[in-house]
């Protein structure tokens, strides 16, 4: 699932634990930091002979003493940051999510239409219904429809909305990895907001992947319609 700059945010903690409960980091922070700690790992020597792996230590660093002079009891305190003047305009912070730039000014990039994701959605269902249970695909179904409602009522954010659409771009195009790395990253993320229908969506991701290209056919034509409207 390729990354928006809006997926790498910081949480805020949990204030029901304590007022200094450390932030959260996002899903997309998370990885990326994971993918990032490999790269610094240094594999230890083996074989026979080998001596232990111990910190380098130095004899060449001159004592504390020696680097800073002592502080005068009569030295002025530390300057400390001076505070804008009085009536001065401080710029206030930009938004977060991705922008665009049209006729030198620049703005927010519009939501993706509910539509555009529930036509990929129900394509998909309709493509699992010959071989999952009807039993399941009732269940599924009720989970479409709270994503509907949450979506048309205003319950759901824009990243939710983004993601999704990026879930469903993922189900069109067969991409089954990135659609399950979409699903994770908004149980993690936005839990409160999906957590009624996400277990509906995993479903789906799953019983789609496992339909032949024959059966794929009324989801995959879909292709054009989904990377058209984006």
């Amino acid at each position: 699932m390729e990354q928006n700059q809006e997926d790498l945010f910081i949480k805020p903690g949990n204030q029901e634990r304590g007022w200094n409960d450390p932030p959260q980091l996002s899903y997309g922070l998370q990885t990326r930091g994971a993918k990032t700690s490999r790269l610094y790992q240094r594999e230890r020597p083996t074989g026979p002979g080998t001596p232990p792996m111990t910190p380098p230590t130095s004899t060449l660093a001159p004592p504390l003493s020696a680097v800073a002079p002592p502080i005068s009891p009569l030295a002025p305190p530390p300057c400390s940051p001076v505070p804008p003047p009085i009536g001065s305009r401080v710029a206030p912070p930009t938004a977060s999510g991705p922008i665009r730039a049209h006729n030198g000014f620049v703005q927010s990039e519009p939501e993706p239409e509910v539509e555009e994701v529930m036509s990929v959605l129900r394509a998909a269902l309709e493509a699992c219904r010959e071989n999952v249970s009807s039993q399941l695909c009732v269940e599924i179904e009720k989970r479409l429809k709270l994503l509907l409602q949450c979506w048309t009522s205003g319950r759901l954010s824009s990243g939710v909305k983004r993601r999704m659409k990026s879930l469903s771009s993922d189900l069109v195009a067969s991409r089954w990895d990135s659609a399950d790395e979409a699903h994770r990253s908004l149980m993690v993320d936005h839990v409160t907001e999906v957590g009624q229908w996400m277990v509906g969506i995993k479903r789906l991701i799953a019983e789609t992947r496992k339909l032949s290209p024959e059966q794929l056919r009324p989801l995959t034509a879909l292709d054009c319609d989904v990377t058209g409207s984006g």
